[in-house]
């Protein structure tokens, strides 16, 4: 399970900041403390950014490829901002991502042949409706890979993301329990070794107390490590995060264990 940084977040009103003055400094220095706990790779999460998307988005772009050559994650619902990340990209690139919603099979799914990237693929209604089981995401992941054939996007360059809701949905425990479950099947139900993404951070989306909430990512993310998950995106600055999903992948994978594996 490769772990990705999600704090590089245009929610950030030091972030927000640094853009309205194109100022890399701040963007960088919240990338080199991220880069410094070894990520696979970084989400650059950028949202819209509104009629100067094109513009915003090179700068985001320049400032990260200034201080790493890590993956990047092109985070945006923005087609124009999207393209304008992968015209700027020297690094790998994921783009993230796209959906059953028409507007992002037209705009976004080409360019993942465009630019010959890797793209993340949300298991959505069209609506943009979560859907609530294990079954409704079977048959959604199934149009959608159909959707990235035909649109000339190898399988094998889809990321799965079957959307982990917060855990304060009103049937949230039931819907994290299919998430595992989805996880598990996929390679089955479509035939090779499809490559899984989750954001831990939406489990405990309003949660009231930080503590809780830690350690509610954390046994999640134990179980998320044992059902096969490829990439989970987290808090890379949390230590204790991070050291749970890091021991949870060693008891997940290893055949042999020494207590020197324990970071």
């Amino acid at each position: 399970m490769q772990l990705i940084a999600d704090n590089l977040r245009i929610t950030k009103p030091d972030i927000r900041h640094a853009l309205k003055h194109l100022d890399p400094g701040p963007v960088q220095a919240l990338v080199k403390k991220c880069v410094a706990r070894r990520p696979y790779a970084i989400d650059v999460n950028t949202g819209p950014l509104g009629k100067y998307s094109e513009q915003g988005m090179r700068f985001f772009m320049d400032a990260v490829q200034g201080v790493t050559d890590l993956p990047l994650l092109i985070d945006t619902a923005n087609p124009a901002a999207m393209e304008a990340g992968a015209k700027a990209a020297k690094n790998r690139i994921i783009l993230n991502g796209f959906s059953l919603e028409p507007r992002k099979l037209k705009t976004i799914l080409p360019l993942a042949r465009e630019f010959d990237a890797d793209i993340v693929g949300f298991l959505l209604y069209p609506d943009s409706r979560v859907p609530r089981d294990a079954v409704q995401r079977f048959d959604i992941v199934l149009e959608l890979m159909e959707k990235a054939e035909a649109a000339g996007v190898a399988k094998e360059r889809v990321i799965i993301d079957p959307v982990i809701p917060p855990l304060a949905w009103a049937d949230g425990i039931f819907q994290v329990g299919q998430v595992l479950q989805v996880i598990r099947t996929l390679p089955d139900l479509l035939g090779f070794p499809v490559k899984t993404i989750g954001g831990i951070s939406n489990l405990g989306t309003n949660a009231p107390d930080k503590g809780n909430r830690l350690i509610i990512e954390q046994s999640y993310i134990a179980m998320l490590a044992s059902a096969g998950l490829d990439y989970a995106l987290l808090d890379i600055l949390n230590a204790d995060l991070v050291r749970a999903a890091q021991v949870s992948d060693i008891l997940a994978t290893q055949d042999i264990f020494s207590w020197g594996m324990v970071p």
